[in-house]
């Protein structure tokens, strides 16, 4: 019992505790019924550590009822103490599934009134580690053209096809290796990809590209007979399965030079590339059969172009605010500052506002149209100056302020 694998069996579990054990396959037998075998089989292996755990540490725990808080306690070290598949220490996502498969499982003989259940739910919810939700990581267009040239170059067709599809529909591998053979259809004008019942217990159709139809159908000619039940099998026929497949794209990507791929990632790397030019999350969504839309939402966190294109518009002002004014030749700092100065500079009441003109000032004119501005005759030069310098440079809202003050200023003089 050294490693998750070597696991005791059922079999082995029941001879010494049978009353432990009989409810267990029976809660397997149950969820049977409505998961499938790879839920199942995790369902299978998080049951069998906790029973291994309490042979081996609760000798007292005969039967699923007399599981107490202290039980889940002494068990949540036990377990994260365990060696993982090629690990030092089991994987905090694997400690998550084997306790909350372990909860639900007294969840569930609780709710069905079983004899076998606790008198109380010794597990809560926080008994479950809190995962970190790292963004899909896909690979970036420089990498996945790479990657798609060394496929199309080796010299097994079927690698070539299987990067290509992968890469241009965004199957997951289960979906990839179960394509029948008729999966391949035409509806309107243009040829379509059925993708069958999956992981989510749905069907689509993808719309597939005229270049796969033809690369699909010259491997097909080639290695595979007309009558076979797969899509895509391997040239002896077989079909094709996940490792095979990652075999496949790591022969091309080490042939790229680039790293380790998981086949996932080209999943990714197809949803990156169309959210980053401008396809919706809804037809991303579609696309990758997610069935809700918090599952696409993880794409447009790696490339929001609503945020991009928002952040680069005001990229300029930003810089303007921040930057430093240029520095320029000592023989045309004269020439340029009067150009500057004319050009730009608003002219006030004891000097000059130096702020470019493609910012926005709120306090523009706040001085002149304050309740407690007062002015007279004596100052009639200067908000002449003003007014023309605005009118000069095309400032229409303060050449308009100007002369409301100067014809306010002349009537009082006349009155």
């Amino acid at each position: 019992m050294s490693g998750p694998l070597l696991l005791p069996t059922w079999d082995r579990l029941a001879v010494s505790r049978p009353q432990l054990v009989e409810p267990m396959r029976r809660y397997l037998q149950q969820i049977s019924c409505v998961l499938r075998p790879g839920s199942v089989g995790g369902a299978d292996l998080a049951l069998r550590s906790f029973t291994a755990f309490l042979l081996e540490a609760a000798p007292e725990v005969t039967s699923p009822a007399q599981v107490v808080r202290r039980h889940i306690e002494d068990y949540k070290p036990w377990l994260a103490a365990r060696p993982g598949q090629n690990k030092a220490r089991i994987t905090p996502a694997t400690i998550a599934h084997r306790l909350g498969t372990l909860r639900m499982f007294f969840v569930r003989i609780d709710e069905w009134g079983w004899d076998e259940a606790p008198p109380r739910v010794p597990m809560f919810n926080g008994d479950l580690p809190r995962l970190d939700h790292p963004l899909p990581k896909a690979l970036d267009d420089a990498a996945a053209a790479m990657l798609l040239r060394a496929a199309r170059n080796d010299k097994r067709l079927l690698v070539g096809v299987t990067v290509e599809v992968l890469l241009r529909t965004g199957l997951r591998v289960s979906e990839f290796t179960g394509l029948r053979a008729d999966a391949v259809v035409q509806i309107g004008a243009g040829p379509w990809l059925h993708v069958p019942v999956g992981k989510l217990h749905e069907d689509r159709y993808l719309p597939l590209h005229p270049h796969l139809v033809d690369l699909i159908d010259s491997y097909r000619t080639a290695h595979v007979p007309t009558d076979h039940a797969l899509l895509l099998p391997r040239e002896n026929g077989r079909a094709l399965d996940r490792h095979t497949v990652t075999r496949f794209i790591n022969k091309a990507g080490a042939a790229a030079r680039l790293g380790h791929i998981h086949p996932h990632q080209l999943r990714h790397t197809l949803a990156t590339q169309a959210i980053n030019r401008g396809m919706s999350l809804e037809a991303i969504a579609a696309m990758l059969g997610h069935r809700s839309l918090d599952m696409t939402l993880r794409y447009a966190k790696i490339a929001n172009r609503t945020v991009a294109d928002e952040y680069f518009a005001v990229t300029d002002k930003v810089e303007a605010l921040y930057g430093q004014p240029p520095v320029l030749p000592a023989d045309a700092i004269g020439p340029k500052m009067a150009r500057l100065r004319r050009e730009h500079h608003r002219l006030l009441g004891n000097g000059y506002c130096t702020r470019p003109p493609e910012l926005d000032c709120a306090f523009e004119s706040i001085c002149e149209t304050c309740t407690f501005f007062q002015t007279s005759i004596e100052f009639r030069p200067t908000l002449q100056a003003q007014h023309d310098d605005a009118a000069s440079k095309g400032q229409n809202h303060r050449a308009e302020l100007f002369h409301r003050l100067l014809t306010n200023l002349n009537d009082s003089a006349a009155s």
